[in-house]
């Protein structure tokens, strides 16, 4: 089934000049960005998106990190995006990740990532909200 999903490129990723190879993991693996920005997130902003992790006892290490620097922010669409999406990052802790995933291969630590994927079909609609409006979408044949 053809579905979205958000993905963010974090600041460590940015910081490694990993874009274009994330980018082109994925469109190498069926997802096609339709939407598309770099920007830089405020403390406020970082909270707002991680909403849902308040009261945990990473979340303030996690929002201060995502407002450390420039992320950039897409939607994927492709066949099975969020699940074909997860497997190409890998685990969120890079040590237990497969090997030849975006995690295993640049992540530093389980928090510096590299990337973010939604987790099922709510959860990307409500983040891709939070980062794009039905004007910067571009559907692609």
């Amino acid at each position: 089934m053809k579905e979205q999903t958000l993905s963010i490129i974090k600041p460590d990723g940015v910081r490694k000049n990993l874009i274009g190879e994330v980018i082109q993991r994925f469109e190498k693996n069926g997802l096609t960005p339709i939407a598309m920005k770099m920007l830089h997130l405020t403390k406020t902003e970082a909270e707002g998106f991680y909403a849902v992790h308040k009261g945990k006892p990473f979340y303030d290490s996690l929002t201060d990190f995502m407002s450390s620097g420039p992320i950039v922010v897409m939607i994927l669409e492709g066949e099975e995006a969020i699940n074909k999406n997860r497997e190409l990052m890998g685990a969120t802790n890079p040590e237990v990740a497969a090997e030849g995933t975006i995690r295993r291969q640049y992540a530093d630590n389980i928090e510096q990532n590299i990337v973010h994927g939604s987790d099922a079909p709510e959860t990307a609609k409500t983040e891709i909200a939070y980062f794009f409006n039905a004007l910067e979408v571009c559907p692609r044949p």
